[in-house]
């Protein structure tokens, strides 16, 4: 006897206009396909051409207007500037967020941090630099204070999420028997919220890493950002921008590792055996 299979799921008006606009989407990309104009363009020679330069990128890397330790020396200023700008950003994000947590700070205050976060995130982080420049200059000092006023948006509504996920029986437990703000704090939300907040600290230390990357060539920060700068676009060396691109991603892979097992240290303690 054939088992009866799932019910299909009824068509609900967020459902229709979402099928819509993945066919419409896909309506438009295909048609943009099929009326390209490619008179006069070797399709298949720029296809070959840019197999050749793949190659020529990833597997015959080169340094030859900068030595290794000098690409060495930018990753590590690129990594500082980081940590820098993640650590400026993640301090007074984390009283933020306790602040604008819904069961932890006013209803007033958390609305209005939230609100105020909101307009800090929908600004792209290049172009919080690019206004900081405006009085500070292109330079590291821009850099560093515009990407760190978008970690402070971004680092703020993370943590109090975390906050607000934290146990709620717990806090009332402890607010009954006449536990203070900063107890209720110390006791159970930030040991709670622990792996949840090393988790978006270092998911923001990843995402400055890259960000400083275009920093050092848009806004003058140097680091290796800089020098992919040099290498792609005045030397049009693809042999020195694939040293560049293998040392960005080496360091990316460590830093996901790193995470990956900086979260688990963070869960061992509340394991059960």
């Amino acid at each position: 006897m054939k088992a009866p299979g799932l019910p299909p799921k009824p068509w609900t008006a967020p459902s229709v206009a979402l099928t819509l606009l993945f066919l419409v989407l896909g309506a438009v990309t295909m048609a943009g396909f099929l009326l390209l104009d490619t008179r006069g363009v070797d399709v298949a020679g720029a296809f070959a051409k840019t197999g050749r330069d793949l190659v020529t990128l990833f597997l015959r890397p080169a340094a030859e207007h900068f030595t290794v330790l000098e690409a060495l020396q930018g990753v590590a200023l690129t990594l500082g500037l980081g940590l820098l700008t993640t650590v400026f950003g993640a301090v007074p994000a984390l009283l933020g967020g306790l602040l604008a947590a819904r069961n932890l700070g006013p209803a007033w205050l958390s609305a209005s941090l939230r609100g105020f976060v909101s307009l800090i995130r929908a600004v792209p982080t290049v172009l919080w630099v690019l206004i900081f420049a405006v009085g500070a200059g292109l330079g590291s000092v821009a850099a560093v204070v515009g990407m760190t006023f978008h970690s402070f948006g971004y680092l703020l509504k993370a943590y109090s999420e975390a906050f607000e996920e934290v146990d709620h029986g717990t806090i009332e437990a402890l607010r009954a028997s006449g536990a203070s703000w900063s107890a209720v704090i110390a006791q159970a939300v930030l040991p709670g919220a622990t792996p949840a907040l090393v988790s978006w600290t270092f998911l923001r230390f990843e995402i400055n890493f890259t960000t400083a990357v275009a920093m050092g060539a848009a806004a003058g920060a140097g680091g290796i950002g800089f020098d992919l700068f040099m290498a792609a676009g005045y030397y049009f060396n693809l042999r020195e921008v694939g040293t560049i691109a293998w040392l960005i991603l080496i360091v990316a892979v460590g830093l996901e590792y790193g995470a990956t097992r900086l979260h688990q240290a963070s869960r061992a303690p509340g394991r059960k055996p």
